[in-house]
């Protein structure tokens, strides 16, 4: 008797995995279908290395420690920004700019003027070269500017004494003054 019932432990043993081997074969199989559960992986968009060098406008050497600012514009809207400096040839790489974005470079370095311009990243692959002027003069409304223009405006648009105060209009309760 014995022998009969190992047998038959044997016989339920071998159903036994082999239902679970089935049961398991189609669960691999479920995990391949279209209907899936969870967090889809989105890829992140292709992006450009952008080289910037950055040099001085008189005599093209290059300038250490300079700031390139960085805006990613979404319309007219700004995204943030990333600041990165300049090493000591003036040069700078990025690679996390996604192709086909604008993005605003702000380029500020002590004792020379301000840079902005807006750029379109449409290459794997972008070289930019910025040369920083010197500051100028201050501008005034009050001094002759090229084409004598007085403030922005033409000649005959400007008022013919810049500097002389001007007078307030009569108030109409009290008579003129003579």
């Amino acid at each position: 008797m014995d022998v009969m019932v190992s047998r038959s432990i044997l016989r339920i043993a071998v159903i036994v995995a082999g239902f679970g081997l089935a049961v398991s074969t189609l669960t691999v199989g479920a995990q391949d279908s279209p209907q899936k559960r969870g967090r889809k992986y989105k890829s992140p968009p292709p992006t450009a290395n952008i080289r910037v060098t950055v040099l001085k406008d008189v005599n093209g050497k290059p300038i250490e420690n300079a700031a390139v600012i960085f805006h990613p514009m979404v319309g007219e809207k700004d995204e943030g920004n990333m600041e990165l400096k300049t090493n000591e040839d003036g040069k700078l790489l990025i690679d996390v700019m996604p192709i086909g974005d604008t993005v605003r470079l702000q380029v500020i370095a002590p004792g020379f003027r301000t840079y902005g311009e807006d750029y379109k990243i449409d290459q794997p692959e972008m070289s930019i070269e910025i040369r920083m002027k010197r500051p100028g003069e201050q501008y005034s409304i009050y001094k002759m500017h090229g084409s004598g223009q007085v403030g922005g405006k033409a000649p005959d648009e400007a008022p013919a004494n810049p500097t002389a105060p001007q007078s307030a209009p009569a108030s109409p309760s009290q008579p003129p003054q003579q």
